[in-house]
């Protein structure tokens, strides 16, 4: 037993120090980066199978009560190019009332759903400080009117002096003549001295020499005259205008109705105090009534002036056309005017609601779809397609063209007679596949 003991002590003594041989392809003969690199990749393949293992295909499922879907039918049919109309009826015509310079109200005489006639007065202002530059302006253009009439008056008194000077210039010329004559036969006799002959002479010839002074100074005057009297009278008119247009401005604080009609809105208390340009009253002329309604900015680029609108009235029919489009876009509509092609119903007042649609273009033979709030979501680009006899519906892309408050017309991707669902499809962005549960 101890020999045995020795043995197996010494052969246990053995073991540990004997070096074990590798083989040529033994990992600890790799290089300490390789072993690395080849133990990071087999982690990530491990992980890529486990996420295989767990997500099967990769593709996302969701599942829905079949009672909460809508699910319609794609039809080959007639596209109805129609969008519904809910119009207001409006004034053809409104004529606003607004304050030129303002003032407190002092008497109001026509109350809302009155009639009234042109130049009626339908309430007064007072405006003191309006007063008082009335009087000062007046004061001013009546001093310039005043000059210029100076003017005129003084190109007047000129050349009337003028011809004046030249009459008596001539009837000078008349008379010294006449007088030079006698003295020269008076002094050929004897009977005259030559000094007193000579006067006369002398004082003719200085009229005859005045006299073409005097013309041409009376021309010249006449000329001014006649260039700056136009001008006067022109700048006189103007001042005339302008003093008008003073004495108009406390005129102005009786308003007065700018057309004949109905008076719209009036909403005014005695003592208030309106500034310049605010609205006093409106007044709708006689001439009937229109449409105005809103429509989704959807359409905004298709809707075009000329095109035409029906509406239902008393259970007929009416036929309107589009005047005006409003291209501003507020909350996610945009406003037209629609006018009757005639003569606007009796019946219709001011404020009512008409419904009607609005045709944007012809009726066309294609592939349509039953409108859905699927198209919230998807905007058009894709849908849920159900299998034929199967309650699984399989994400596919589409494309669709345009579209109705009832109709939505498809260009591509569906056939006619498959299933799709068109209820809305909130939470269903990422979802490629969708089971219906019962």
């Amino acid at each position: 037993m101890a020999a045995l003991a020795l043995k197996l002590e010494a052969g246990a003594t053995g073991g540990m120090d004997r070096r074990i041989p590798h083989g040529r392809w033994s990992p600890t003969r790799w290089p300490i980066a390789l072993r690395v690199v080849i133990a990071v990749a087999g982690a990530v393949l491990l992980i890529l199978l486990v996420v295989s293992l767990l997500s099967g295909s990769g593709e996302r499922t969701v599942r829905l009560p079949a009672a909460q879907v809508t699910v319609a039918t794609v039809e080959k049919g007639i596209f109805h190019d129609l969008i519904p109309l809910r119009a207001n009826v409006v004034p053809r015509e409104t004529v606003y009332v607004d304050a030129i310079d303002g003032g407190r109200v002092d008497r109001v005489f026509v109350e809302p759903g009155d009639m009234v006639r042109a130049g009626q007065p339908m309430l007064e202002l007072s405006n003191t400080n309006l007063a008082l530059q009335v009087i000062q302006q007046e004061s001013q253009i009546n001093q310039a009117i005043s000059e210029l009439q100076q003017n005129e008056i003084a190109l007047e008194q000129n050349q009337l002096a003028n011809d004046r000077a030249l009459a008596e210039i001539d009837y000078n010329l008349v008379r010294l003549g006449r007088a030079a004559g006698r003295r020269e036969e008076a002094a050929a006799k004897g009977a005259l001295s030559l000094e007193q002959r000579d006067v006369a002479s002398d004082e003719l010839g200085y009229y005859k020499r005045l006299r073409p002074i005097q013309a041409e100074s009376g021309a010249r005057q006449s000329a001014l005259r006649e260039r700056l009297l136009p001008s006067i009278h022109e700048q006189l008119e103007i001042l005339r205008g302008n003093l008008a247009v003073v004495h108009d401005k406390l005129n102005g604080l009786v308003i007065r109705a700018p057309i004949a009609g109905k008076v719209s809105a009036i909403d005014l208390k005695v003592g208030e105090i309106r500034s310049s340009g605010q609205r006093l009253a409106e007044v709708t002329p006689q001439t009937g009534m229109k449409l105005n309604a809103d429509i989704d900015e959807f359409y905004l680029t298709r809707v075009r002036v000329g095109q035409i609108a029906t509406i239902t009235i008393n259970g007929e029919p009416v036929p309107l056309t589009i005047k005006r489009v409003y291209p501003q876009v507020q909350h996610g509509q945009f406003r037209v005017d629609l006018d009757f092609q005639g003569a606007s119903p009796p019946s219709l007042v001011e404020g009512a609601t008409a419904q009607g649609r609005l045709q944007l273009g012809g009726d066309t033979q294609g592939t349509i779809l039953s409108i859905g709030p699927f198209l919230e979501r998807t905007g058009g680009d894709w849908i849920f397609v159900l299998r034929p006899g199967s309650d699984t519906a399989e994400r596919r892309r589409i494309k669709v063209g345009r579209r109705t408050s009832e109709q939505v017309e498809i260009l591509s991707g569906l056939r006619s007679g498959e299933r799709v669902i068109t209820s809305d499809y909130t939470g269903l962005e990422k979802a490629d596949r969708v089971v219906l549960t019962h």
